[in-house]
């Protein structure tokens, strides 16, 4: 994947501003050194819970595991790696809504470090640009990419769209299951969450509005 980091740290800032960015603290640690740490805790895990590290199934556990939270988890978490956008001029003049819809995406709850998963849908207006398509969907996966909570992903897609295209006419639905709720505490197999952002045109306009809820909530028929 491409990535821009320069436009990554103007995201960064602007979230800020917005008040809308990660608790993310200072951190000198290159990504080999999270690796080791995590990896060094995740041993004494492994063993405080009684688990036999000699077991050729769970002997590699604790490096498979840091992995997976420094490269794929996490990796959400350093704006070197934001993705590279690209953005063209409107041409085409088109000022209707574009909406790319069920971008699939997986998190990690910030509360309990568990999974939560679902589909987002978002939608813009052209202010004189639009953008690539498939990089709608690399800033979701971007901002899921890091421990979170549902509300927060939902405003860092939004505002980062908003700093990246110009304009406010932006809408972010958002609908997930978490793993918090189905396999732990309540124990809930049914329930999911819900949650929107909507500026400008899409907060203003009614009929806007109605059109893009009733888009977002239809499923594709793929089957044409």
């Amino acid at each position: 994947m491409k990535t821009d980091k320069k436009l990554g740290k103007e995201v960064q800032e602007y979230l800020i501003k917005k008040g809308v960015e990660t608790p993310i603290g200072e951190s000198k640690l290159n990504e080999s050194e999270r690796i080791e740490l995590i990896e060094d805790n995740r041993e004494t895990i492994i063993d405080v819970l009684g688990l036999d590290r000699e077991d050729d199934s769970i002997g590699g556990t604790a490096n498979r595991v840091a992995k997976m939270y420094v490269s794929e988890l996490c990796f959400g978490l350093s704006y070197s790696r934001f993705p590279k956008i690209s953005v063209f001029d409107n041409k085409m003049n088109y000022d209707s809504m574009v909406i790319q819809k069920d971008i699939t995406f997986h998190s990690l709850c910030e509360h309990h470090f568990v999974n939560f998963n679902g589909m987002a849908q978002v939608a813009y207006i052209p202010n004189g640009k639009v953008i690539g398509l498939s990089k709608l969907n690399r800033i979701v996966n971007f901002f899921a990419r890091r421990p979170q909570v549902q509300e927060r992903l939902n405003e860092q897609i939004y505002y980062a769209l908003e700093y990246v295209l110009g304009t406010s006419d932006i809408a972010v639905l958002i609908q997930a299951e978490h793993l918090c709720v189905k396999s732990r505490g309540i124990g809930d197999q049914n329930s999911g969450m819900t949650t929107s952002k909507l500026g400008g045109a899409f907060f203003e306009d009614g009929r806007l509005r109605n059109e893009f809820m009733q888009l977002a909530v239809t499923r594709w028929n793929l089957n044409m």
